[in-house]
């Protein structure tokens, strides 16, 4: 399928997904709206994806929603552009496949919406976050934020809309890795290329515990784990990964 708003490159084991709306800082329209659900709809399913990477490039991550777009919205328009908004949030925050958001420049608005809802983070030391929704007399998403930073310092980035630059970010545990501009997105793609060499079955059930988890009682929880882990034990591609790691092993102590 092809995009107007977004680029796909699939690489050995995972996909990187661009933004593409370079002279409109990536703004968030209609049409890539549109078509972040659909490319992630695409590579749920594709079994040669384990990993997609979501990135904005080099200079800019995504300035948020398209704002010329929204001022011309007529009253009656706003659900079913809140709609349409959620659908691809929602798509890319249950993705059943790890995202890794590879952060250069600005991630605002929509766009900081967008970095929230990915599981891993990888920065440049150029990236800034910001929420200024509140400025405009709306909100930003406040949930997927606090899951990360906790809930009072997602309340202050969301009231205050303050711009957290990368290493400020790395501290409070909203970004996982910051790297150089030029640097920043082979970190990305080196993260994508190891989880690749990972079980698709593996990684899917560990994304699933890691989100529902937290919100379990202790007991509850490793309950729940132990199930999953012994759910993965008795497959046959356990045994044969095992079996592969000693053989590595033991031809490295033959080299030595």
């Amino acid at each position: 399928m092809s995009y107007k708003t977004i680029i796909l490159e699939k690489k050995n084991g995972y996909a990187i997904v661009r933004l593409n709306r370079p002279h409109e800082m990536n703004a968030i329209c209609k049409d890539m709206r549109r078509e972040l659900y659909s490319v992630f709809s695409e590579m749920e399913v594709d079994s040669s994806v384990k990993i997609i990477i979501l990135t904005g490039g080099e200079f800019i991550f995504s300035a948020g929603m398209d704002i010329k777009e929204m001022t011309s919205l007529r009253p009656e328009e706003g659900d079913e552009f809140l709609e349409s908004m959620m659908r691809y949030l929602k798509k890319i925050y249950s993705c059943k496949k790890p995202v890794i958001a590879a952060v250069g420049g600005l991630a605002l608005g929509g766009g900081f919406n967008l970095v929230t809802i990915c599981d891993l983070v990888v920065a440049s030391e150029s990236a800034i976050f910001c929420h200024p929704e509140l400025k405009f007399g709306f909100n930003p998403f406040f949930y997927p934020l606090s899951q990360i930073v906790g809930i009072n310092k997602a309340k202050e980035i969301v009231m205050l809309g303050e711009p957290i630059g990368a290493n400020e970010a790395l501290n409070i545990g909203l970004v996982n890795k910051v790297s150089s501009p030029e640097k920043f997105m082979q970190v990305a793609e080196n993260m994508a290329a190891e989880l690749a060499t990972r079980s698709s079955r593996a990684l899917e059930e560990l994304k699933n515990l890691c989100s529902i988890v937290p919100r379990m009682d202790k007991i509850a929880a490793l309950d729940i784990e132990s199930s999953i882990c012994s759910l993965l034990f008795a497959r046959d591609e356990r045994k044969v990964q095992m079996e592969e790691l000693l053989s590595r092993q033991k031809m490295k102590k033959q080299q030595q």
